[in-house]
């Protein structure tokens, strides 16, 4: 398996994978996919250019996607974590952990020193994984905006500058 970075002149992979992870997980993201399919190339184009987007390949194809910003508003020091997804069939094969290794190096390159997400209260597959890597709950939660504001959204933290040895094995 490789991690490949996305970059303009990506945007059909990009609407690929995304496409595959909304089909999969619809509750596991603010998007809906009827939403996206009508997202024009523009759309694509900008995600690219405003999200660190990495994409886990192999025999297969793509098999996962993660995606970052780092919030240059609010906190500079401050990585966030969004559009987690592997494929069922690459699923607790180290593809998570993998996608996440890269974008933990990316944030830090970035100088963050935490990396957040948010996560579903009902995915707790997720949860379990993040909490492996080291992530914390921090007692946070929203609930996703309509149509999905059914589902009740966790943020996790990791610290990039204190990882527990536990989850220095993984994301090392």
């Amino acid at each position: 398996m490789k991690i490949d970075q996305l970059a303009v002149g990506d945007e059909e992979r990009l609407r690929t994978i995304r496409l595959q992870g909304l089909r999969d997980a619809p509750d596991a993201f603010i998007t809906t996919l009827a939403e996206a399919v009508q997202w024009p190339r523009s759309s694509w184009t900008s995600q690219l250019q405003d999200l660190h987007t990495l994409v886990a390949v192999n025999d297969d194809g793509d098999v996962g996607m993660v995606r970052g910003f780092v919030d240059l508003e609010t906190n500079p020091h401050v990585a966030w974590l969004i559009s987690m997804w592997v494929a069922p069939e690459a699923r607790r094969q180290g593809v998570g952990v993998a996608l996440i290794s890269s974008l933990v190096d990316w944030a830090r390159q970035e100088c963050a020193v935490q990396l957040h997400l948010e996560v579903g209260a009902h995915n707790v597959a997720a949860q379990a994984l993040y909490k492996r890597l080291g992530f914390v709950y921090s007692g946070r939660s929203r609930q996703q905006p309509a149509p999905r504001d059914y589902i009740e959204e966790l943020e996790f933290v990791l610290s990039l500058s204190k990882l527990p040895p536990s989850a220095r094995e993984h994301l090392s």
